[in-house]
């Protein structure tokens, strides 16, 4: 089983934003989406650019390179949902300030 991993503290990452943080040996994406943290991974399977620093807006991140869109929740390709391109989306838990995603240790 995978473990908790704190990455930052409730109120750290704006409404409506994305950050990037390490953990378990890759990068993740966690965002701030009507109250609610997701998570899932910080690369864009096209062409690798960061999604936390892409624009979010309803529910969705657009990649700050090729305009690909990605559901900020399960990591669902918007663009077109039944592609099998997706990127992985990890469980998020708040513990008392703290913001942890749960990310499998790399083989």
């Amino acid at each position: 089983m995978a473990d908790f991993h704190t990455v930052a503290r409730v109120g750290e990452i704006p409404e409506g934003e994305g950050r990037a943080f390490p953990v378990a040996g890759r990068m993740v994406a966690v965002f701030h989406v009507g109250g609610e943290y997701t998570a899932i991974n910080d690369f864009c399977p096209h062409m690798g650019a960061s999604l936390a620093s892409g624009y979010v807006e309803n529910g969705g991140v657009t990649c700050p390179w090729h305009a690909w869109r990605f559901c900020v929740k399960d990591g669902t390709w918007l663009d077109n949902p039944n592609a099998r391109v997706k990127t992985d989306a990890y469980p998020v838990r708040i513990l008392g300030e703290e913001i942890q995603v749960q990310v499998p240790e790399r083989a």
